[in-house]
């Protein structure tokens, strides 16, 4: 896939369905040289390029049960449903070890989207200058607003890289990847509605006043990115591959068979549409040439 970025969508427990697409790829050793993702994309990501397989599925799935993981527990205690000590240290230093090494080693750029909660704005980290910190990264671009607290980092305060970037396939285009594979986390067809919870927003970002008027404008942000994506000027840009089913799974799902289910999906779209996608890939290589 010479030439060609992969773009992944963030979407909290929805990034099983990522998982699993990812998790095709690793069996065909399908890699590329540029990957930029968001939340839970980025999450997802970290552990393709590492070459982990198995890793997404079991760390999502079979710790999920684990208060540790998601719970009001940790809300009560920390102010965070995900518990992210748990999920940023313990898990990948201890329970189901994270291979810094070949991550580290591996050429392709990576890309993390972030929300700088002072400005508003996106801001990006790539693996080659930040790479000994990936994991604060990283967990601070899947620090969703409401539940879950600001991370510091490169003197910023930072949050969820979806709030402002939810699908970064501009910003993948303007670090010179025109053509992009691009992994969503909602079905064709999906429509993101205004948020009830501007008024909240706006109480409880009151610090951050511009992180409030972005979350109040999350959906539009939203919408105008899925409609440039599919565009006439841009669609042949773009090899979309979503969920070909709507599966009833929640961004905080904590049913395990659920999960499973949706990682499957995954991969079995994935699986569906590779030849497609290979054919996608040559006629663009042919182009170049």
């Amino acid at each position: 896939m010479n030439n060609i970025g992969l773009v992944l969508e963030g979407g909290g427990m929805k990034g099983l369905y990522t998982a699993g697409v990812l998790e095709y790829f690793m069996e065909q050793n399908l890699y590329f040289p540029y990957v930029i993702g968001v939340s839970a994309g980025a999450c997802m990501a970290a552990t393709y390029l590492s070459r982990q397989k198995g890793r997404n599925k079991k760390v999502n799935t079979e710790l999920v049960s684990d208060p540790r993981y998601i719970s009001f527990r940790n809300f009560l205690r920390k102010r965070e449903l995900f518990g992210m000590d748990f999920l940023f240290d313990e898990v990948p230093n201890k329970i189901v070890p994270f291979d810094f090494q070949t991550f580290h080693d591996g050429a392709e750029q990576f890309v993390i989207g972030t929300t700088d909660c002072e400005t508003g704005e996106a801001v990006y980290y790539n693996k080659h200058e930040h790479g000994d910190d990936i994991l604060k990264i990283i967990r601070a671009s899947s620090s969703v607003p409401f539940i879950a607290p600001v991370v510091e980092y490169d003197d910023k305060r930072l949050l969820d890289g979806g709030i402002t970037d939810p699908i970064p396939i501009q910003k993948a285009q303007g670090d010179g990847y025109q053509k992009n594979v691009v992994i969503m986390t909602k079905p064709a067809g999906y429509k993101k509605q205004p948020s009830k919870l501007t008024s909240i927003a706006k109480w409880l970002y009151r610090q951050y006043p511009n992180v409030a008027d972005r979350l109040a404008q999350h959906s539009e942000i939203y919408n105008n990115t899925v409609s440039y994506l599919y565009s006439e000027e841009q669609k042949e840009n773009f090899f979309v591959i979503q969920p070909s089913v709507q599966l009833p799974v929640s961004g905080l799902e904590r049913n395990q068979e659920r999960l499973v289910h949706l990682y499957e999906l995954g991969y079995n779209d994935a699986k569906n549409q590779f030849e497609q996608l290979k054919e996608w890939s040559l006629a663009f290589n042919k182009q170049q040439k």
